[in-house]
């Protein structure tokens, strides 16, 4: 266990010096490489802003307004006959807009539940079987200009839908 506890507190400070060391034996500008990738990152910061602003506005006010909980309500009676709990719905929907707000609301529930709870395995193996859909699309698509996403969405939401699924049926076992 102790050798696990050290590579894992390595492997990234070995990455960086490799990196360097792979530049400065091949004669490679590395500190001009690095100000040039910076600059470049910078530049892609500002472009997404917008979209990551608008996204983390639209989820806090469907979290404040409490419509979040109205729809939990409304769709509970369809997800409680299987097996999904009403009380995930609005982690399941957050999901596809913003991780961090639905992490949010994944300490809530543990909060409430615990996270060894029924409830606490559900949302754990949901939040790491599912992907924030509409955010990696935003975010992606726009900085590669893709303007015609094709069967991306569709895919992505049944690929949501079975990750849901999944984290129902293996919270039974567990």
């Amino acid at each position: 266990m102790n050798i696990l506890l050290f590579l894992s507190d390595a492997v990234i400070p070995i990455l960086i010096f490799s990196i360097i060391g792979y530049g400065l034996i091949n004669h490679h500008p590395v500190y001009d490489d690095f100000i040039k990738g910076a600059k470049d990152g910078f530049h892609t910061v500002i472009g997404i802003m917008p979209t990551l602003i608008g996204l983390m506005v639209g989820v806090g006010i469907l979290r404040a307004s409490g419509f979040l909980d109205l729809l939990a309500s409304v769709l509970g009676v369809i997800t409680e006959p299987l097996h999904f709990p009403a009380e995930l719905v609005p982690v399941s929907i957050v999901r596809m807009f913003s991780s961090s707000a639905a992490t949010g609301l994944v300490l809530d529930i543990f909060k409430e539940f615990g996270p060894d709870s029924y409830y606490g395995i559900i949302t754990s193996v949901m939040m790491s079987c599912t992907e924030t859909i509409f955010y990696t699309m935003s975010i992606y698509f726009m900085t590669a200009k893709v303007q015609k996403t094709r069967y991306t969405l569709p895919g992505a939401l049944i690929t949501t839908l079975a990750g849901t699924i999944a984290s129902v049926i293996l919270a039974q076992f567990m």
